[in-house]
């Protein structure tokens, strides 16, 4: 509150220039390095030499006016005191919530929780939970697979892990909790030459397929369904492309012809999926 005076704005300029030109860029620096490196130390430390970038803004202001005679020094100066209480808390509170458990974000979330619901054998996921460690991420999952056996959801499960961490790079840790349940109806998909057709030899090369959602109780079809087969004609790849977008529409069974160690099959069995004779199922109907 004490007299107005005017500042010596030919060496107090430059000098407060070249800091704000030093401190944002080395902040912006230090912002983008610590982002990219997922470390919440260089993040606190550029948020800190930004803040002390904008209080320094205000000194430029204040210097600027000063030089055409306007007295706001001691209003800055102010200013400036006031923004460095409000810059000490709201760095303190981000510090404090990156060191507590933070979530990962939603949308990361619900990418994570796509990648194991796409997979044949997976009902849906019960329950994601994250938490922060080190600026990297720990995920658990409750999982419910369409699979009376527990081996079997244990395999798919760890399978399912490494592909969190494989394709989530600020994961580091995943656990998936199994749970298995046998739905009341099975998907059946068969081979055939075309809909109503008799059924082709070969997985791959199947034009059409037939899926038939049956009740597992009393064998009774309640839908059935021909879906043509986009990969069919591929040059190259076909056994992998048939076997995955056959994954995609989630068997439980799939009629074979006869057992050949071909891609598309390999695939359906490492996935759980059930191959099936045709000649057996035949003799069952028969019995």
């Amino acid at each position: 509150m004490g007299p107005d005076t005017l500042p010596d704005v030919v060496l107090t300029l430059p000098v407060a220039l070249i800091s704000l030109a030093v401190t944002l860029s080395f902040g912006f620096y230090q912002l983008h390095t610590g982002k990219k490196l997922h470390s919440k130390a260089l993040e606190a430390d550029a948020r800190d030499y930004l803040a002390d970038g904008l209080s320094t803004s205000v000194v430029v202001v204040s210097l600027i006016w000063a030089y055409f005679g306007l007295r706001l020094d001691r209003w800055a100066a102010g200013a400036v005191a006031a923004f460095i209480f409000w810059s000490g808390g709201n760095l303190l509170w981000r510090a404090l919530r990156d060191l507590m458990d933070e979530a990962i974000d939603r949308d990361t979330e619900r990418k994570i929780i796509g990648l194991i619901e796409s997979h044949p054998r997976v009902e849906h996921v019960e329950r994601c939970l994250s938490r922060m460690a080190g600026g990297r991420f720990i995920v658990d999952l409750d999982v419910v697979f369409r699979s009376h056996s527990l081996e079997l959801a244990h395999r798919i499960g760890h399978q399912l892990e490494d592909d969190i961490i494989r394709t989530f790079p600020r994961v580091v840790m995943a656990g998936i909790k199994t749970h298995s349940h046998q739905s009341e109806q099975l998907r059946r998909l068969t081979p055939v030459k075309k809909p109503e057709g008799t059924i082709e030899a070969h997985l791959a090369r199947s034009p059409w397929f037939l899926l038939e959602i049956i009740d597992r109780e009393d064998g009774k079809i309640s839908d059935r369904e021909y879906i043509h087969n986009p990969h069919w004609q591929a040059e190259t790849k076909k056994g992998f492309l048939v076997g995955k977008w056959l994954l995609g529409l989630k068997p439980d069974q799939v009629i074979i012809v006869e057992k050949k160690e071909g891609t598309a099959s390999a695939l359906l069995k490492e996935a759980g999926v059930e191959l099936i004779l045709a000649s057996d199922l035949t003799s069952e109907k028969d019995k």
